[in-house]
């Protein structure tokens, strides 16, 4: 099963290395594609909140995958342990599904075109997270699923 990641804006210093690698670790087990969009911010004028959301959305919208099951990563969505993400990763790949697309938003987070698109939502944390941080965090869980399904040792916590 495809595993893609959107997300807006390059991994930059300091993650950089830690999303690569991870990235990388997660590849082993899924076929993993990264979609990286730039940050509506653009050119040297301020734009607004609402107007960088809005681009973002737009460019979000154009790079999701035809058919495939969107989960969106808000605050407000669904926490999930590492074994919960593992069983649904697991399960979407035993239920025919082609591909699942993990969208990450930028500064001012997704758009509501974009959460109505999705099929589910994430919550990596119910704190706010810089989208750098929540890409990494994404990664690592991406690839901890896949040792969790494999039963490999990386994975030593319970749930």
């Amino acid at each position: 099963m495809r595993v893609t990641v959107l997300v807006v804006g390059r991994a930059g210093t300091p993650f950089r290395d830690a999303i690569h690698e991870y990235e990388e670790r997660a590849a082993r087990y899924w076929k993993l594609q990264v979609i990286e969009v730039s940050s509506g911010a653009g050119g040297k004028g301020k734009a607004s909140p609402e107007r960088v959301t809005h681009v973002e959305e737009v460019k979000l919208l154009n790079k999701i995958p035809s058919g495939a099951e969107v989960v969106a990563l808000t605050r407000q969505g669904k926490a999930m342990t590492s074994t919960e993400l593992a069983r649904y990763l697991g399960g979407r790949a035993l239920t025919s599904t082609r591909e699942v697309c993990f969208v990450v938003g930028g500064a001012y987070g997704l758009g509501p075109r974009v959460m109505e698109r999705a099929d589910r939502t994430l919550s990596l944390s119910s704190t706010t997270l810089p989208h750098q941080m929540a890409r990494l965090l994404l990664a690592e869980q991406v690839y901890r699923a896949g040792t969790i399904l494999r039963n490999e040792p990386y994975h030593k916590g319970g749930s």
